[in-house]
């Protein structure tokens, strides 16, 4: 049996930044058969698992992306604070909840699960959040939920 790691905001949890989940038809269809398959999705939320709070205000990297930060060459951050040290953690934790998941589907664009393309420095760039980032790095297949098919 599989286990592969989801954001848990995909698979309707309120634990975005906003409070929100960002369920859609798309991921759903994939779970149900992801599941059919014998797969066992793990949802997890690096950022709760940190210890921030839902909602809490949003956050970006600074200086460059997960990977840099995870060397300490970047940070995290809000408007009024450093949040680098949760973001570190919770991507420690919600790997460790998915131990032996050789894949997972995060959501795109977040500080900590966008793969591909983050929020950098006031802008969409290129690179992976700091939980993609650290499940790339331990060999697990990382994929958006916009690659879903």
């Amino acid at each position: 049996m599989s286990r592969v790691l989801v954001s848990a905001c995909l698979l309707g949890e309120a634990c975005r930044y906003d409070g929100q989940s960002k369920e859609t038809d798309r991921v759903q269809a994939w779970a149900e058969a992801k599941v059919k398959e014998g797969g066992t999705l793990v949802a997890v939320c690096p950022e709760e698992l940190g210890g921030l709070d839902t909602p809490r205000p949003p956050a970006q990297l600074i200086g460059g992306d997960g990977a840099a930060v995870l060397r300490g060459a970047a940070q995290v951050e809000t408007e009024t604070d450093n949040v680098t040290g949760a973001f570190v953690a919770g991507a420690i934790r919600a790997a460790n909840r998915g131990s032996g998941a050789k894949e997972a589907v995060l959501k795109a664009r977040s500080p900590s699960c966008g793969c591909g393309e983050v929020w950098q420095d006031g802008a969409v760039s290129p690179g992976d959040g700091v939980f993609a980032a650290l499940l790339k790095s331990r060999g697990v297949s990382v994929r958006s939920d916009e690659d879903l098919p």
